[in-house]
Order: structure tokens, then C-alpha cells, then sequence
């Protein structure tokens, strides 16, 4: 697995403050623009953005880029390189708006869309946007339902789907993604009892959130036991997980480790603060030195 290393980076997109130092909306998402160009030019393989509405640590006044709008932007403005969410928050959309969304984009990219989902968690949206916060069981019983009707919607020619949550009664999604047989799917997040369920049902690629890749060894254990019981070979499903680029040797530490334990995707998070065309170059100049973790 570790000889198919694959290496993504987040760009910048306001969630995370990232864009405060930039004045001017239109130079703000330029700037995500050209870092997303940069991150091309440099060879990673894919970009991400997040799927949030406000900042964190704490809501403030400032912009941030709506996940999926910038999607269809970074399609158009870029040629190459794959584009992902980290990750789509599954109670924003309805899962036929999504899947027709994303369709779109593939479409737009030439087949270069990763479909990121989640179950969500930042109640503080959901409360500003008017969103139900339900408990998180029915939040990824929702998730699950989703999967369902977004997996028909890219395949069949008329989707069907009654559900608890969701229900679509001939739903025509034309055009159909480039990418056959559906986009890749990755789930995002490590519940033990119920998230990696879903991933073993659902995920092409799971993303691991747990602090470091040796507090994710339990967890991969237990995402073998599921696919155990739905019959699924877990080596079907691929593993990433995320590392700060903020020192360089613990960035490639935790990536060594992460190699070890069977994940063949890193994210790198270089625009922790700063410079952004500082964060660029150094996520840059880790990468061959990344990649070289895996040979």
C-alpha cells in the first residue's frame, strides 16, 4: 500500500483564518486560486478544501469560501490535480441536491472530483444557518441513508429510494459522473461503534481524524472487524490520514508512522498561519521528501 503513497494539501479558504491578512474578497479567492495552481505545479495529488460556513476557533466576521462553489471554481481553474472536501457535511445538502452537485463537477473537472462526507459536528453553523443538531446515532443514520441515495443517483437512470430521512421516486441525474463507477467516496471520522459501520459499508477511502497514527492502530482493528461482518475485504478500502506541516521532521515522523500502519494518503495541513506563500513552499518542499517515506 505504501508504494501507491498519494499526498494532498489543504489550501487556503478562510475557515481556519486563513485568509484574514487579504483585504479584498475577489484577491481573497484568487489567492486560493493560485495556491491550488502552486499545489499542481508542486505535484500533489489532490487539494481540499472544508466544509464550513464559519471560523475557527471562533465565529468571526471574516469570509470564508462555501466548500462546494469553490469546487466548481478549482475545477475550471485547474487542469490536473484532484479535488476533495474534508469533509462534505452531509446535513447542509440534501444527499440528491449533492449527488447532482457533484455530478456536475466531475463533469466540469473531467473526472477529477473525490466526494468527502461526513456526519457533521459544528453545532454553531447548524444553530446560525437553521439546521436541526440531532444526536450524533440519528446524525450518521442520516449519513447512511445518504450513501444510499447518492450511490443511485450516480448509477441508475432513475433513482429510487424510501427511507427514513430521505426519499426520491425517479430522480433522473444527467449528466452522470465522468468517473465510473461513482466518484470516490471518502468518510471522515473514527466513532468506533457506528462511523466505521458506515465506512465499511460505504468508503472507498476512510479518513482517519484520530491526533496521531498510533492512536489510530485501535481503530483499524475495529474497521476489520466491520467489514468482517458486512463481508467486505478491508484492504478494498484505502486510509489517509492528516498532518500538520508546522515542523518538518514531526510532520515526516508521524508520516512514517502513518506508512507503517497501512495508510497509503497523507493530507498535509500547511496554512496554519503566516505567510500563505510561505505555507505553500513548504508544503512543496516536504513533499519529495514525503513521497520518499514510501520507497
Amino acid at each position: 500500500m505504501a508504494a501507491q503513497l498519494k499526498v494532498g494539501v489543504f489550501v487556503p479558504q478562510g475557515w481556519r483564518m486563513d485568509l484574514a491578512g487579504v483585504r479584498d474578497p475577489v484577491e481573497k479567492y484568487e489567492t486560493m486560486s493560485r495556491c491550488a495552481l502552486e499545489a499542481e505545479s508542486a505535484g500533489f495529488d489532490a487539494v481540499w478544501v472544508y466544509d464550513h460556513f464559519h471560523t475557527v476557533p471562533e465565529p468571526q466576521l471574516e469570509s470564508v469560501f462555501e466548500c462546494w462553489t469553490s469546487m466548481a471554481g478549482l475545477a475550471r481553474d485547474t487542469r490536473t490535480i484532484r479535488l476533495g472536501q474534508m469533509v462534505t457535511c452531509n446535513s447542509y445538502r440534501p444527499p440528491s441536491l449533492l449527488a447532482k452537485m457533484a455530478s456536475c463537477i466531475d463533469v466540469m473537472s473531467h473526472g477529477r472530483l473525490i466526494l468527502g462526507i461526513g456526519a457533521g459536528w459544528y453545532q454553531h453553523e447548524y444553530d446560525a444557518y437553521g439546521y436541526e443538531y440531532r444526536d450524533a446515532p440519528e446524525r450518521l443514520r442520516m449519513l447512511r441513508e445518504s450513501l444510499q441515495v447518492i450511490k443511485a443517483m450516480w448509477t441508475q437512470e432513475e433513482a429510487t429510494f424510501e427511507g427514513r430521512y430521505y426519499t426520491v421516486r425517479g430522480a433522473i441525474n444527467e449528466p452522470k459522473p465522468v468517473q465510473k463507477p461513482h466518484p470516490p467516496i471518502w468518510i471522515g471520522g473514527s466513532g468506533p461503534k457506528r462511523t466505521l459501520r458506515v465506512v465499511a459499508k460505504h468508503a472507498d477511502v476512510w479518513n482517519s481524524n484520530a491526533p496521531t497514527p498510533d492512536q489510530t492502530h485501535a481503530l483499524v482493528k475495529i474497521l476489520d472487524e466491520h467489514c468482517a461482518r458486512v463481508g467486505r475485504d478491508p484492504a478494498t478500502i484505502r486510509r489517509s490520514h492528516q498532518i500538520r506541516v508546522e515542523k518538518e521532521d514531526d510532520a515526516l515522523r508521524i508520516g512514517q508512522a502513518a506508512l507503517r500502519a497501512g495508510f497509503s494518503e497523507l493530507l498535509l495541513f500547511p496554512f496554519a498561519g503566516g505567510d500563505l506563500r510561505t505555507g505553500v513552499e513548504r508544503a512543496a518542499a516536504l513533499l519529495p521528501r514525503m513521497r520518499a517515506l514510501a520507497r
